[in-house]
């Protein structure tokens, strides 16, 4: 029996192309996640694994979908042979039922981490040629520090409510807040 495992990282994905491919493989039930693939403790995937009897295989569309490092996805699937079931992946074209597809598993899985390794690297190394050029990155702080100082100044005085002066200022009261325990 065939057992499809689906998981988009975020609520804002949708778990569709992959039931769809997983359906046409030939998947009689599917389980899925809404959860990054860095994390360990996944109910639907763990919900497919206890579901299936030996000789059953579990169905994913990519091998990203299981994992992000190789070696979290080797020891998944050595974890599977354990209980006597096996693995196919969809896109790759990998099937543990075979020596090939074994074979096949592990250098596909190598170049799936290699490439999330160099994009990590790339990043990075923008990250600190944009720092060397005096670039800061981040989320633009949504009050200029110069509104800030006269919210604070305004309010020390107490002639002005905390809601007066934030209209006064063109501020949210929740963003004086978050900033006050600054100053």
């Amino acid at each position: 029996m065939h057992i499809g495992y689906a998981r988009v990282s975020n609520a804002d994905q949708s778990c569709n192309l992959q039931n769809d491919a997983l359906t046409k493989s030939g998947s009689e039930k599917i389980f899925s996640d809404i959860a990054s693939g860095a994390k360990i403790e996944r109910k639907g995937l763990n919900d497919a694994i206890n579901y299936m009897r030996p000789g059953d295989t579990l169905v994913v569309w990519r091998l990203d979908r299981l994992g992000r490092t190789l070696s979290s996805l080797i020891s998944f699937v050595n974890e599977l042979n354990n209980k006597q079931l096996c693995f196919k992946s969809i896109v790759e074209n990998i099937d543990t039922t075979s020596p090939t597809g074994k074979f096949f598993f592990h250098v596909t899985g190598a170049f799936a981490e290699l490439e999330r390794n160099i994009i990590k690297e790339r990043t990075k190394a923008g990250l600190a040629a944009a720092r060397s050029r005096g670039r800061l990155g981040g989320r633009p702080k949504a009050v200029s520090p110069d509104k800030i100082k006269a919210a604070i100044a305004l309010y020390n005085k107490n002639e002005s409510s905390i809601s007066d002066i934030c209209k006064l200022l063109n501020i949210s009261e929740r963003s004086f807040y978050r900033y006050r325990k600054y100053l």
